[in-house]
């Protein structure tokens, strides 16, 4: 199969493919040297970017709106200005542990790439961006799809996409420095430089960046550390690039979140990470005993952290052979490698395997112990274009492969010699190869009337074996892992779109997605199913139809989705010792809403956005699996299976989600409100209040003047201000259940709390 698809990548090589864009002879050979390598670059993102030809629901982030960004947040934050998207963060701050969800869905099933290249972990099937720190600084373009969107590499191309650039190579020298410093310590220093066009066929780009904060939550310190660098060649209607990127990022580890409780007696700040029991601690820590407010005295681990690695490298190549043909193709390899360090208290020592049975026996300890992984990803990606008047053809595919070990070692146990701990307590490998082939066509068959269509055939191979970290019983013991499972999916898209007098676009699509489970839903099934069956993979029916008009001054835009699921895979509401969402498949559930969004240029220095997002998210005849017990003193189990709860609303779907945008700019001031609005989400799938996220609103503001000097081409001074208004509130969570028959049943919720008004000054200077 390996073969087979490589050789099929290498035929598309030997293909061509062109853009459409009509361009203008400049007067100089700089200009049109800067012009043709603008459109060779554009070349790199044609296969993965819809137009206002087609018929899907999507946004583009300009690159004002990017830079506006730029000051130390993570990219997630940009997104969030875009329709039926959120942001989440765990250290209150948006730097570090941020994630994105689009109409409801998770980073898991939100395919991202940069220049076509997916970045999602295969295993996982996430995008971590602190992994990729600075990116937003890096990044030339954004487009947002949502929904089943158009065929594309990875793993997460279920319920949106999210697909990037690297910025455009120069053709002039060019330099920037920027300093940026704020609450909690937040702080960056960055320096980029462009070597502009060589001797008439090289470039260089390169950038250093460090970005440091506290965090709003406790012991919730970033370190991120990164580069960009960039090598083209360019000759007439051929451009090869060299990218290179990635960094290094040590977090706390915040993940376990707070109780209303905790945040209650111990201030919003606090989690419990870390923290251990001692009679002299430094810390205190408050807790509620029979109804009375109890202290104790406690310290915290100094080196509770996530530790990880990441190198990207790709090779681009971008050639034009005609005004009908244009070719696209990268190779890439990404190394990854990381570790958490915990500290967990009073551990049963019999579950480390690697501590001798002899001197296990019957003890528990407290301990640190590593989990670590190392991934090796490479694969390559091509694709070829072919337009004239009134047809447009891309076809291309894809080869990737995957292999990460996971292994645990411990640095430490309270009462043993080093001689006593032996070497790993877990091991298992993974191996993954994936690989599609598709093809598009976008054909105008009347005045302002095209048809589209697009197929997309996917494999994917994913093999674990081993010993996994989870600790099933004293008969088995670590849990085993053994998965070997193929899949075949067949994904095709077609729709239709016309324009009405220039200004008016209507469309209708309809598309197919199916996505294979994740390593946790392998894995970790075992805590809650009742059987020892593999997850099924997933199915998407998407439905979407939409209108746009587009004026000088005004656009208006109206998406109505159905997206209809078989066995979607709904988080449970638990989590797993990673913090990973552990996920069941229900049969049937479905998502349907309306997305509105307009824009209006009221004057020639102001801007009025607006989204919203109006939304039903469903569980079709939902059964949850529910352990009962007689109480909370025997833990006896009295029953074991479904409870059939009807129709249910979908975890973690807000039915509202709206924006605000008001963009002021004169001179060189320039001042971009943001107010964004999440309604009430549920952890679990059960609508348990007790299990609930409320609903929010908050609002950031950035203010920046540029101004010119005899020695710089411009200075810019910048302040973002976050929450503005002061809001006390949580964007993500997560909570479980407990069930007794002769007790009350105990629900807990755990929240990331995010921060009050909190600023970010920032100073860059471009040369």
């Amino acid at each position: 199969m390996k073969r087979i698809f490589l050789s099929l990548a290498a035929a598309a090589l030997c293909s061509a493919a062109q853009l459409r864009a009509e361009e203008k002879q400049p007067a100089n050979q700089n200009a049109g040297d800067s012009v043709r390598m603008y459109r060779l670059q554009e070349v790199e993102v044609t296969a993965t970017r819809a137009t206002p030809t087609t018929p899907v629901a999507y946004s583009d982030i300009r690159r004002e709106e990017i830079a506006r960004n730029s000051y130390g947040t993570d990219i997630p934050t940009v997104l969030a200005l875009t329709p039926s998207m959120i942001a989440t963060n765990e250290t209150g701050i948006g730097i570090g542990g941020t994630s994105i969800r689009l109409r409801g869905t998770d980073a898991t099933r939100l395919n991202v790439t940069i220049n076509g290249v997916a970045m999602n972990n295969p295993d996982s099937h996430s995008m971590y961006w602190y992994d990729t720190p600075d990116l937003v600084s890096s990044v030339g373009t954004v487009q947002v799809q949502r929904g089943a969107g158009l065929s594309t590499n990875g793993t997460g191309a279920f319920g949106g996409a999210v697909n990037m650039t690297t910025g455009a190579l120069s053709t002039e020298f060019s330099g920037e420095a920027s300093l940026s410093y704020g609450s909690y310590n937040t702080n960056k220093q960055a320096v980029h430089i462009s070597s502009g066009l060589m001797g008439g066929h090289w470039t260089l780009d390169a950038r250093l960046t460090h970005i440091g904060s506290e965090g709003y939550i406790d012991r919730g310190a970033t370190d991120l550390k990164s580069y960009m660098f960039q090598a083209g060649y360019y000759n007439g209607n051929t451009m090869l690039k060299l990218i290179s990127f990635g960094g290094k990022a040590k977090t706390g580890l915040t993940y376990t979140g707070a109780t209303k409780e905790e945040m209650r007696l111990n201030g919003r700040r606090f989690h419990t990470e870390g923290m251990y029991y001692t009679s002299n601690g430094p810390h205190s820590y408050y807790y509620m005993k029979d109804g009375e407010r109890q202290r104790a005295t406690v310290d915290y681990y100094d080196d509770q952290t996530d530790n990880y690695l990441q190198i990207n490298n790709q090779l681009v190549l971008s050639h034009r052979f005609n005004e009908k043909w244009t070719l696209n193709a990268t190779g890439f390899y990404t190394y990854g490698y990381g570790f958490y360090k915990q500290y967990k208290d009073a551990r049963t020592l019999s579950e480390y395997l690697n501590i001798p049975a002899d001197v296990a026996a019957g003890k528990e300890a407290d301990l640190v112990r590593e989990k670590i992984m190392r991934n090796h990803l490479g694969g390559l990606n091509a694709s070829a274009a072919y337009s004239v008047r009134k047809l447009d053809l891309a076809f291309g595919g894809s080869y990737s492969y995957y292999s990460c070990p996971h292994w645990g070692v411990l640095d430490w146990v309270d009462g043993l010699e080093g001689s006593q701990i032996g070497g790993r307590w877990y091991d298992n490998d993974v191996d993954k190869h994936d690989a599609n082939l598709f093809a598009r066509a976008n054909w105008s068959v009347a005045k302002g009337l095209r048809l589209f269509a697009d197929l997309q055939y996917r494999y994917v191979s994913y093999q674990a074996w081993g010993v996994n970290d989870n600790y099933v019983s004293e008969e088995v013991g670590m849990q085993p892992i053994d998965v070997d499972k193929q899949y075949h999916f067949f994904n095709p898209r077609a729709g239709v779109s016309y324009t009405l007098a220039e200004r008016n676009n209507f469309y209708l699509s309809f598309a197919v997605a199916q996505k294979e489970p994740t390593r946790s839903d392998f894995t970790d099934r075992y805590k809650f199913a009742a059987d020892d069956t593999y997850p099924s993979s997933e199915k998407l029916y998407d439905w979407e139809l939409g209108y746009q008009y587009t004026a000088p001054r005004l656009s208006l835009g109206v998406n109505l989705y159905y997206m209809k699921y078989k066995d979607q895979l709904v988080p449970t509401g638990m989590v797993n010792d990673d913090s990973n969402a552990l996920n069941t498949n229900v049969p049937d559930s479905y998502r349907r809403g309306v997305e509105l969004s307009a824009s209006w240029r009221a004057t020639g220095w102001f801007t009025v956005g607006a989204n919203a997002t109006f939304s039903q998210n469903r569980i079709e005849n939902y059964t949850e699996l529910r352990t009962v017990y007689d109480n909370d003193e025997d833990w006896n189990v009295i029953s074991d299976g479904p409870v059939a709860l009807g129709t249910t609303k979908l975890a973690y779907s807000p039915e509202t989600i709206a924006n605000l945008i008001l963009d002021f700019h004169y001179g060189g001031f320039e001042a971009a409100f943001h107010t964004q609005y999440v309604g009430e989400q549920y952890f679990a799938n059960n609508e348990n209040d007790a299990l609930s996220l409320d609903a929010y609103c908050v609002t950031n503001l950035n203010l920046s003047y540029s101004f010119r000097t005899r020695n710089a081409r411009r200075i810019r001074l910048g302040l973002q201000v976050n929450n503005l208004f002061n809001a006390e509130y949580e964007n993500n969570g997560y909570g479980y259940s407990t069930w007794f028959r002769d007790s009350p049943s105990q629900h807990t919720a755990l929240y990331f709390p995010q921060a009050p008004l909190n600023v970010l000054a920032n100073v860059t200077v471009k040369f």
